[in-house]
């Protein structure tokens, strides 16, 4: 029986482009079972995996995070919800002033977060993704790409949120609902480590996942070749 999960036209790929998602064994996790041939870990010169691993072990920082994040999840598995494993993170690193990148849509969450990381002894700073308050036109969206046509409709601004948040120096920043790319904008320009407390599904009431979860029957459309 084959080790990997194979569709319809798997049978067919070209080997070298298969990758985790095509596999159902996971040796990877408990070594209990065989890898299949295509596996990312032994078609990862051994070398390379040292490399990455010295990187875990030595760079200070790198060490630090990977350490917290193996505490919290070895310690609180199944326990903490991900608003608790943010606070618990930040304490393990010793980060003392949060920042909080906030979608506008979702201020009163963010207000809600603030509110839980003052009780728990922690600063937050938080800046909202219509910051500058510059009108999309300004940097070249047309005027019908605007959700609201005819009036000032602001861009959402995740460099600005970045750079004001740098400036605040701020140990950790946390995503609340930043727009699909906006997010990696945001990322891209944030000097303090990143980690997201809610990711935005307008339909779906931010639980991105539920469009996967259904995709058997509601959302089978999903599996339409084409465009959305």
């Amino acid at each position: 029986m084959s080790e990997f999960l194979i569709g319809d036209d798997s049978m067919n790929s070209d080997r070298k482009s298969l990758s985790c998602s095509e596999c159902s064994v996971y040796n990877c996790y408990r070594r209990d079972k065989n890898f299949p041939d295509f596996c990312l870990t032994t078609k990862t010169a051994n070398k390379e995996i040292e490399k990455v691993n010295e990187l875990y072990r030595n760079d200070e920082l790198v060490s630090k995070i990977s350490h917290a994040a193996a505490e919290i999840e070895g310690t609180y598995y199944g326990k903490l919800t991900r608003v608790e494993e943010i606070v618990a993170f930040a304490k393990k690193i010793n980060a003392k002033k949060i920042g909080i990148a906030t979608c506008i849509g979702l201020i009163n969450e963010t207000k809600i977060f603030a509110k839980v990381l003052k009780a728990k002894g922690l600063e937050s700073y938080s800046v909202i993704c219509k910051v500058g308050s510059t009108d999309k036109t300004e940097v070249g969206v047309k005027e019908e790409l605007k959700v609201q046509q005819g009036c000032h409709e602001s861009l959402c601004n995740p460099i600005l949120q970045a750079k004001l948040l740098n400036k605040e120096k701020t140990d950790l920043n946390v995503i609340v609902g930043l727009c699909v790319g906006h997010d990696s904008l945001f990322i891209k320009y944030s000097k303090a480590l990143v980690t997201t407390l809610i990711t935005k599904d307008r339909v779906l009431g931010h639980n991105p996942a539920a469009a996967l979860y259904t995709s058997g029957f509601y959302y089978k459309k999903l599996f339409q070749e084409g465009d959305i």
